[in-house]
């Protein structure tokens, strides 16, 4: 896969590093900051949506970049491990955001008037718990996946 000429893995890669990082400072914030629930709700989801979508295709890149270049393999070995791990965890912390934005309920607290509240009860709390988890998750994966690459390519 290459883009005028140029192989899409270190291009795609960059999207990741940067969205991640942010994706799981948003969970965060959406966890531990109530009155930003509702302003954060759709963001979040957008936001994990692209990054899943980014180390999807950063994963599938990477993949077609080792087939043309094989001679790679013992190199990338563990960051290739890392990102498919990475990978794994975006498409999880997608499901965690969009739980997290279903446990608020409502369409949003301007129309319903009643302002800023809590999450739904027993739901929202694991709604909160799993965000969380995955936002520390997605970014200590970032770093790992980020740093096995560097040290692969720079040594």
């Amino acid at each position: 896969m290459e883009i005028f000429g140029l192989p899409l893995h270190p291009l795609v890669v960059h999207a990741v590093v940067v969205l991640a990082p942010l994706a799981g400072l948003v969970g965060l914030a959406y966890a531990f900051v109530p009155k930003w629930r509702w302003l954060l709700r759709w963001p979040l989801v957008a936001l994990s949506l692209v990054v899943a979508t980014a180390a999807l295709v950063a994963v599938a890149a990477g993949e077609s970049l080792l087939d043309a270049r094989p001679e790679l393999e013992p190199l990338v070995e563990e960051h290739e491990e890392y990102g498919e791990l990475l990978r794994t965890w975006a498409l999880t912390f997608v499901v965690d955001a969009v739980l997290a934005a279903w446990a608020l309920g409502g369409p949003s607290a301007l129309a319903s008037g009643r302002g800023a509240r809590e999450s739904k009860g027993a739901l929202g709390w694991v709604a909160l718990v799993l965000l969380v988890a995955g936002s520390i998750g997605l970014m200590v994966l970032v770093f790992l996946a980020g740093d096995s690459g560097s040290r692969a390519v720079w040594g």
